[in-house]
């Protein structure tokens, strides 16, 4: 994976969900809350159409600024975590929340998913590579 020739991919919604060991509710659950909860003080101290407006606003905050960090962060101690040991990448594998990707020098590609033995297929591209 060093030298980029096996990439690792990564189900984020998996990986970012309670039970999974780089699950973090504190990024996930604050800014919707803060969200919701300005929206509803708005909504009751102001009116429904500034509560509205906040809830739009947050929203479209939330979808280009604060998910796109949400999936890097996951995605990188999601790896940190998988690469620290076999045990680690075996009971995610398992779980199907990896897969492994391989562009050939000549123009193909693999793939291997859950069903597929990674083992088995980080072997077959040893001599490619």
């Amino acid at each position: 994976m060093d030298a980029e020739h096996v990439k690792l991919g990564i189900h984020i919604r998996k990986m970012n969900s309670p039970g999974s060991p780089v699950y973090r509710t504190s990024e996930n659950v604050v800014p919707a809350g803060a969200i919701l909860v300005s929206s509803f003080a708005a909504t009751a101290l102001i009116h429904f159409y500034v509560g509205a407006v906040i809830l739009a606003i947050g929203c479209t905050w939330w979808l280009w600024k604060i998910l796109p960090q949400i999936r890097e962060a996951v995605f990188l101690r999601s790896s940190a975590y998988v690469l620290e040991s076999d045990a680690h990448f075996d009971q995610m594998w398992a779980r199907g929340m990896l897969s492994l990707y391989a562009k050939l020098p000549d123009g193909t590609a693999r793939a291997a998913t859950r069903r597929d033995d990674w083992r088995a297929f980080v072997r077959s591209l040893h001599g490619i590579f």
